[in-house]
């Protein structure tokens, strides 16, 4: 057992962590939600059963999977259906899929099945009730999919190097929470054991679509698959810019993640010395490492340089390990000495030196909820507003919102979908729409107002209503320091990737793919414990392929 030294090593300033280019060179950690909800249910003993398989020969049907979490039963309910090669699309816009889940509050009976089986599929088309708690869908890789079903019809496994190039059998498109079309709110789980964190309910359905997808290939192949296969294999997810101004519009959540991941980072630096049981896990986790990155291909050139330079800089930090190990604060000093990489390097080593100190860590996770809800203060003075956005807002001053190159982006919802988009704003139509995500031109403009002859904020609001909500936003920040992103949001050079990685670290998200600075393909849930393995297994970090 570790203990948890008062640290004289401060966290990092949020004008360092908060920067785009590095919240896009984030990776996942023990603290992840998905690495989270697993202990959990290993911690809680949930027991997961399968009372329904209605999949025929062809794998088309329906299945429930129910998890039993001390008094509390939720159950995913599964859709497949054959789908047409031209309907098959990773798009937002996409009308049908190869299959489609609904996570459901208790273990629905034959009339509530046939309800969802009419439901379900249709997906944005349709309305839900607040049984459910997650609507999601996905398509299958469909090369992999076939091999392995091929392989398995044939009483072989499937091809190792496929399976590591792949790593999922299917690929989500949305996991929906939070009553979006009229599913069951945020709320009804804020009290629940286990799901009442950031995303756990979403995170149990993808477990849970893993499993599904590990059943149905077995079933179609008609023997078993490899235990070391189905591990490695995970859930692929395609995420676009719907995702990307989640960390905007959720201040105080934004600043509880990063507080909770820099808290544990300045714990663990502040640790004395290492065991050599200690040192030898750190070495152990280095080649894992290794390997990871070795197996870590995309298509994407800029992306695959940025991998390369990553393996070449975690050998120069593997070869230094052993002796940075032995030293005074080795953590810290490893930390120190990473600062001469790139920020993918500094911050693969904060997951990296995280890792091994779950007792030191661990409950800080119970700190990651928030509800949302700081009011805004009417009663502050000014004076004490302007020493705020003096202390905390500077980093705004640099953008001259005069320059096309600053102002070049505009975020709007697109009327078909309802899904966030980023246009070109001396290119297309539309700016007059613009989503209020330019934090930063905002708190220039309150500046510009902010003149004397008002005493407090209700009085200065009177007079300016349009500053409300970024007037908040600096009374927020002033009580949580990593609320804002520290970058000019609408800038030719903001480039939505960053907040799509950023929040897919905490997701757990490896083997980020990105299709373009605006989508990316991923993987949850690779290597994570598979349902009869809940027995408090937890070292499944940056999993590696084990043959």
């Amino acid at each position: 057992m570790n203990k948890i030294f008062m640290s004289e090593i401060p966290l990092r300033e949020p004008k360092t962590v908060m920067k785009l280019n590095r919240l896009g060179a984030m990776f996942p950690t023990r603290m992840s939600f998905m690495r989270t909800l697993l202990r959990n249910l290993s911690q809680k003993q949930a027991i997961i059963s399968r009372p329904v398989w209605e999949i025929d020969d062809t794998g088309f049907g329906y299945a429930v999977y129910t998890i039993k979490i001390g008094d509390q039963e939720y159950s995913l309910v599964a859709f497949t259906n054959d789908l047409d090669p031209s309907d098959r699309t990773d798009r937002v816009i996409a009308t049908a899929w190869d299959s489609s889940y609904v996570l459901y509050d208790g273990v629905p009976d034959i009339t509530e099945i046939n309800r969802l089986q009419k439901s379900v599929p249709r997906q944005e088309v349709e309305r839900f009730s607040a049984k459910e708690l997650v609507l999601s869908r996905a398509n299958k890789s469909l090369r992999l999919f076939a091999h392995v079903v091929e392989a398995l019809k044939k009483g072989k496994q499937p091809d190792t190097k496929m399976i590591k190039d792949i790593g999922y059998l299917m690929r989500t498109t949305a996991v929906y929470g939070n009553g979006k079309f009229g599913i069951a709110d945020r709320k009804t789980l804020m009290n629940r054991d286990i799901l009442s964190g950031p995303f756990m309910a979403e995170m149990l359905t993808v477990w849970m679509i893993r499993g599904f997808t590990h059943d149905l290939v077995e079933h179609l192949g008609g023997s078993k698959l490899d235990k070391n296969i189905k591990t490695y294999l995970g859930v692929g997810n395609a995420t676009g810019l719907g995702m990307a101004p989640f960390l905007v519009t959720h201040p105080e959540l934004l600043s509880n993640w990063m507080m909770a991941r820099e808290t544990g980072l300045a714990r663990v630096r502040a640790i004395p010395s290492l065991s050599h049981r200690q040192q030898n896990q750190f070495l152990e986790l280095a080649d894992r490492v290794i390997n990871h990155l070795n197996d870590w291909e995309v298509s994407d050139q800029e992306y695959q340089l940025r991998i390369r330079l990553l393996r070449t800089e975690w050998v120069e930090i593997s070869e230094n390990l052993p002796s940075l190990m032995v030293m005074e604060k080795p953590i810290n000093t490893l930390v120190n000495f990473s600062k001469k990489f790139s920020l993918d390097c500094q911050e693969l080593v904060v997951a990296f030196v995280i890792e091994p100190f779950g007792d030191l860590v661990d409950g800080l996770t119970c700190c990651m909820d928030s509800d949302g809800s700081m009011p805004l203060n009417p009663i502050m003075d000014i004076s004490e507003l302007r020493e705020f956005i003096q202390k905390d807002w500077n980093w705004s001053l640099k953008f001259d919102f005069k320059s096309k190159k600053e102002t070049a982006q505009f975020w709007y919802v697109s009327e078909e979908k309802l899904e966030p988009r980023l246009g070109l704003r001396y290119e297309e139509p539309g700016s007059e729409l613009e989503n209020p995500l330019d934090i930063a031109r905002q708190i220039e403009k309150l500046r510009l107002d902010l003149t004397e002859g008002f005493t407090n904020v209700a009085e200065f609001l009177r007079r300016f209503p349009e500053h409300r909500s970024v007037l908040r936003r600096v009374q927020v920040m002033a009580s949580y320091p990593y609320s804002e992103i520290q970058d000019n949001m609408i800038s030719e050079s903001c480039r939505p990737i960053d907040m799509l990685r950023c929040k897919l670290s905490y997701f757990g998200a490896a083997k980020f793919d990105p299709k373009s600075d605006r989508w990316v393909r991923i993987t949850l849930a690779q290597g994570a414990p598979l349902f009869d393995e809940l027995d408090g297994r937890d070292d499944w970090w940056l999993p590696v392929f084990s043959s």
